[in-house]
């Protein structure tokens, strides 16, 4: 694919547990059902013919745990999972220097982040209008581009977009 184009998976952070008021932002693990959710999400994904061969995670706790729900969901080594500091709080901007860097011998990357951030970055890279990404929704863009570097500057493509309550 790489001569005609990239797909990159959007995944916000599966529900997390604001049970322990005593835990750093960081550290705040899934609840119940952020741990029932993203494996779903993968399955759903699966379906979709879309395996990424990279995610990026965001280092916060909940994040990192949605990422490996879906790494083993989808068959993944753990070598195919990333943190990327840019993936926390750094904005839009952040989440798109984060894709930049990526190599270009990856064609389907998967980012695991947070909102309102994720959303912003859904908008800005396909011209939608998605108020809010619930938790753990998923959206899959197309990009017609050889390289990652250039994810700034093009417009992208939604092949699809789901959510865990669309599940049921």
């Amino acid at each position: 694919m790489s001569q005609q184009g990239k797909i990159l998976v959007l995944v916000r952070h599966a529900k997390s547990s604001w049970k322990d008021a005593n835990l750093a932002d960081i550290d705040r693990p899934l609840n119940t059902r952020g741990r029932r959710d993203a494996p779903a999400m993968g399955r759903w994904l699966l379906g979709q013919g879309t395996l990424p061969e990279l995610i990026l995670a965001s280092p916060a706790r909940r994040a990192r745990a949605t990422a490996e729900h879906l790494l083993s969901e989808l068959g993944l080594a753990p070598a195919n999972l990333v943190e990327d500091r840019d993936l926390y709080f750094e904005g839009s901007d952040g989440m798109v220097r984060a894709l930049e860097r990526v190599e270009d011998r990856f064609d389907r990357v998967m980012m695991v982040g947070h909102n309102p951030v994720m959303t912003r970055l859904l908008n800005q890279l396909t011209g939608g209008d998605v108020w809010n990404m619930p938790t753990c929704a998923m959206a899959i863009i197309r990009f017609d581009m050889p390289s990652w570097g250039l994810v700034g500057s093009t417009d992208g493509e939604l092949l699809a977009y789901q959510t865990p309550k669309e599940l049921k």
